[in-house]
C-alpha cells in the first residue's frame, strides 16, 4: 500500500511577530510551507517535524508552534531537537495523545503501512545529541515488537559524520550503539533527521539516512575544516515527501 509522508524540520519560530532568526521570519516562512503542504496533490498522510521547534522558546512559543501547524489539513507529529524543552513540547502537544506523560518524548506511530519510531535524542544543554542507554533499550524493545512492519525511524540529530565541521564538532552520542541496534533490524527502512538545515543523506551502516531542509533558514555549504556556521542568502524554505511504494522509500525534496 503506497503513503506520502511530508518532513519539515528545523522551524525556529518565536511567538513575538517582529522576531527574526538570521534574517529571517521563521513563523512567516512555516506557514507558507503549510499552505503549500495542505494545497499538494496527492496529499501527504502525515507531516513529521523533526526538531528545534522554537528557537530557545517558552509555553508562548509553543503555543504559536501550535497555531501554526493546526492549520495543516492533515494529522501532524512533532519531536524535539536541540533548541527545544522537552516539557514545554510536552505541555503544548498534550492534548494530541501520541506523546509520553513522563519521561522523554519517544513514541510510535502505528495504523499507517508504515511503522513510526520517533526517538528523543535531545541532550539537555548542549547543541549535540545523546542516546543514553534508556533510549537505546526503548528502540531496541520498541523495533523488535514489529519485525514484519516496514519501520522509520525519526529523530533530530544525525548519526553520521557530515562533513560539517560546525555539526561534526558536537556528534550524537550514543550513534555506534544505534548503528548495532539498527544492523539488527532489517526492516528498518530509513532514518529521517534534522539538525543541519540542508539536505544531507549517506549510506551509514547499510541504511540510508538522510536530513531534511529547514523551513527557517539554510546553513551554507562549507566543507572547509574548522567552518562556521554561515546562513545561505537569499535561502528559501524547504521541504521533503517521502514515498512508500513497493520497492522501498523514494524521497522528493522540495523549496518554495
Amino acid at each position: 500500500m503506497a503513503m506520502l509522508l511530508a518532513q519539515i524540520t528545523d522551524t525556529h519560530v518565536m511567538a513575538a511577530s517582529d522576531d527574526q532568526v538570521r534574517g529571517v521570519d521563521p513563523s512567516a516562512r512555516l506557514l507558507t510551507v503549510v499552505r503549500t503542504l495542505n494545497a499538494l496533490d496527492p496529499r501527504p498522510d502525515l507531516v513529521l517535524v523533526t526538531g528545534d521547534l522554537t528557537a530557545d522558546g517558552g509555553p508562548d512559543d509553543y503555543a504559536h508552534l501550535r497555531g501554526i501547524l493546526g492549520q495543516l489539513d492533515m494529522p501532524y507529529y512533532v519531536l524535539p531537537g536541540n533548541h527545544d524543552d522537552r516539557e514545554c513540547i510536552r505541555a503544548a502537544f498534550r492534548q494530541d495523545g501520541y506523546l509520553p506523560a513522563t519521561g522523554y518524548l519517544n513514541y510510535v506511530l502505528e495504523g499507517y503501512p508504515l511503522r513510526i519510531v520517533a526517538l528523543d535524542t535531545l541532550h539537555d544543554g548542549h547543541p549535540g545529541g545523546r542516546l543514553c542507554l534508556d533510549r537505546l533499550q526503548w528502540l531496541e524493545t520498541t523495533l523488535a515488537e514489529e519485525r514484519d512492519a516496514p519501520t522509520l525511524i525519526a529523530m533530530h540529530h544525525p548519526p553520521f559524520v557530515t562533513g560539517l565541521a560546525a555539526f561534526d564538532r558536537d556528534p550524537l552520542e550514543g550513534a555506534d550503539a544505534f548503528a548495532s541496534i539498527v544492523a539488527g533490524n532489517r526492516h528498518v527502512e530509513r532514518v529521517l533527521c534534522g539538525h543541519l538545515h540542508r539536505a544531507v543523506s549517506t549510506r551509514w551502516h547499510g541504511l540510508t539516512v538522510s536530513a531534511a531542509p529547514a523551513t527557517a533558514f539554510e546553513i551554507a555549504l562549507d566543507l572547509r575544516p574548522g567552518a562556521g556556521f554561515r546562513a545561505s542568502r537569499g535561502s528559501t524554505p524547504g521541504y521533503q515527501l517521502h514515498m512508500l511504494t513497493s520497492g522501498g522509500l523514494v524521497t522528493h525534496t522540495a523549496y518554495l
